[in-house]
């Protein structure tokens, strides 16, 4: 049988925008908003956490070489979605509004995410 070509499509629990709290790693208890999803590997982009380094090189002439910061990704299951009014953070359940829309619901919190 041959390989298809298609990519898969990853379903994530977190969407650009959100904001979450780091659950492990050496960022933990940071919170800060979604910048970037990467759903084929399941990582996420998050403002002000996996903050590294890069030296960068100059470029034309008489220009000095930098040191550039940027966001690394880190994997989506590391990451909780945030309550800002509660300051607490939870998993999601899917729920449909009263016009039969299917929103994010915090569990924690019965806060629905989505608009």
């Amino acid at each position: 049988m041959a390989k298809s070509n298609t990519p898969k499509r990853y379903k994530m629990h977190v969407k650009k925008g959100d904001t979450v709290q780091i659950v492990s790693g050496h960022d933990k208890g940071k919170v800060g908003e979604v910048l970037r999803t990467l759903p084929q590997e399941s990582k996420v982009i998050v403002k002000g956490v996996n903050v590294r380094t890069k030296h960068v090189k100059p470029k034309q002439e008489g220009e000095t070489g930098q040191i550039a910061t940027f966001e690394a990704p880190i994997h989506s299951s590391n990451v909780m979605l945030y309550s800002q009014k509660e300051k607490v953070a939870s998993r999601i359940c899917y729920t449909f509004t009263d016009d039969g829309r299917k929103v994010r619901m915090l569990k924690k919190t019965g806060e629905i995410i989505d608009k």
